[in-house]
C-alpha cells in the first residue's frame, strides 16, 4: 500500500474521538511514559467464535429480508482482495442461502490488485461476474469495513451507491434519521429524503460519522467510499451489513442492481487529488474570491475544508486527513459540467 495507517479504538469498538486522539498524541510526543514490565500491561484472551458471531448478529438485522434472499437464489462474486473479509463475507453469504463464488478469499494478506474497492480496480471481478453469469460482484477493502459492487452485466457501479441502497433499504423498513459525510454523493441524500428522513452531514472521517450519529440518534448513516453505519447492530462502518442489506433490498424489489440504480437520482462525480502545495491556504482563499465567476450564486459549508452547493451541483477541497494531499470533489447533473469545473478547479493548485 501507498500508505499505511494505525487506527485506535475506544473500548467500545469505536474509533476514538479527534479530541481523545489529540490527548494521545500529547502523550506520545512528550517522550514521558509510565513504563511497566510487559507481565503487567494485561494479557491476551484467543476466541475464535467472532466471526460466528458477527454472522448470527449480522443475520439478525430488523430490516434484513432473510426469506426473500434466499427465496432469490442469487449467485455472488466476492472480492476479499485476500483481506479481513476472505472468511466472514462469503460465510455470510452462503448463510443467507447465497452461491457464493470466491476470488481473492485466500486471507492470506497478498492483495493482487490495488485495494481502494473503486470502479478502476474491480476489472478482475467485472470479468469473473461475467463469466460465471452471476447476479452481481461484491468486493470489501482490506479491513472489510467498505464494499464496491459490480452489477449483473460486469459493469462496476459508483462505490458512493452502496451506502445509497443500504440508505433506502433501512429506511423502507425503518424511520429515522440519516447521517453522512460532507463528501458524499448527493444522490444518497435525496433518496433519504424522498423517504421522508432528516438529513445531517459530518466531516469526513468515521469517527466524525458515528460522532454525528450519536449526537441526532441516527438511524442510518455511512460514507461514500463504500462505508455504511447501521448503529443498531454497530456504530462503524461494516462491509457486512452493507453486503446483507444490498442483498435485502435486491430480494423486496424483484430487481437486477442495474435496475435498481437507475431508479436514483443521476449525478456525475468526480473525485480528484494532487499533491498538498506548501500555500494550499492561499489558494484555496484565491479560489473563493473567484467562485461567483466560476459557480455563479453558492452556499458554502467552512466544516471540513470549503463545500459550495450551487445551482446544478457541489464541489469540495479539503485537506487529506490521512495522506499529505488535498482532495477535489465535484458533483453536478452533467458529465461535461463536471468535467470542465474538475479542470477549472485544479487550475488554482498546480
Amino acid at each position: 500500500a501507498e500508505w499505511n495507517a494505525l487506527k485506535f479504538f475506544n473500548n467500545t469498538g469505536e474509533f476514538i474521538t479527534p479530541a481523545q486522539y489529540k490527548k494521545l498524541n500529547a502523550i506520545f510526543e512528550s517522550g514521558r511514559f509510565a513504563y511497566k514490565p510487559v507481565q503487567e500491561l494485561g494479557c491476551i484472551q484467543y476466541d475464535d467464535r467472532w466471526i460466528e458471531r458477527h454472522i448470527k448478529k449480522t443475520m439478525a438485522m430488523k430490516p434484513l429480508a432473510r426469506p426473500a434472499i434466499k427465496r432469490a437464489g442469487f449467485k455472488v462474486v466476492v472480492d476479499a482482495i485476500n483481506g479481513a473479509g476472505s472468511v466472514a463475507l462469503p460465510l455470510l453469504l452462503s448463510k443467507l442461502g447465497v452461491d457464493v463464488v470466491e476470488l481473492n478469499c485466500k486471507g492470506d494478506g497478498d492483495f493482487v490488485h490495488e485495494p481502494e474497492p473503486t470502479p478502476r480496480n474491480l476489472g478482475q471481478l467485472c470479468r469473473a461476474v461475467k463469466k460465471h453469469k452471476a447476479d452481481l460482484g461484491m468486493a470489501c477493502d482490506p479491513d472489510a469495513d467498505r464494499l464496491a459492487l459490480v452489477d449483473e452485466n460486469g459493469q462496476a457501479i459508483s462505490e458512493e451507491l452502496t451506502l445509497t441502497i443500504a440508505v433506502a433499504e433501512v429506511l423502507s423498513r425503518q424511520r429515522g434519521t440519516t447521517v453522512i459525510n460532507l463528501s458524499t454523493s448527493r444522490t444518497t441524500a435525496d433518496v433519504a429524503k424522498a423517504m421522508n428522513s432528516r438529513v445531517y452531514y459530518s466531516k469526513v472521517g468515521e469517527a466524525n460519522v458515528v460522532a454525528m450519529m450519536h449526537k441526532k440518534n441516527a438511524l442510518i448513516g455511512g460514507e461514500g467510499n463504500g462505508g455504511v453505519i447501521y448503529p443498531q447492530f454497530h456504530a462503524g462502518r461494516d462491509s457486512l451489513v452493507a453486503a446483507a442489506l444490498v442483498l435485502s433490498a435486491l430480494a423486496r424489489r424483484k430487481v437486477t442492481l442495474s435496475g435498481l440504480v437507475e431508479t436514483f437520482p443521476c449525478y456525475y462525480n468526480i473525485k480528484s487529488k494532487g499533491s498538498l502545495p506548501d500555500d494550499f491556504d492561499s489558494r484555496l482563499q484565491r479560489f473563493e474570491k473567484d467562485t461567483p465567476k466560476i459557480l455563479g450564486k453558492t452556499r458554502i459549508d467552512r466544516r471540513d475544508g470549503l463545500r459550495f452547493d450551487f445551482e446544478h451541483g457541489w464541489l469540495q477541497l479539503r485537506r487529506s486527513n490521512t495522506e499529505p494531499i488535498f482532495r477535489l470533489l465535484v458533483e453536478t447533473n452533467s458529465s461535461q459540467l463536471t468535467s470542465d469545473l474538475k479542470s477549472k478547479v485544479m487550475r488554482y493548485f498546480k
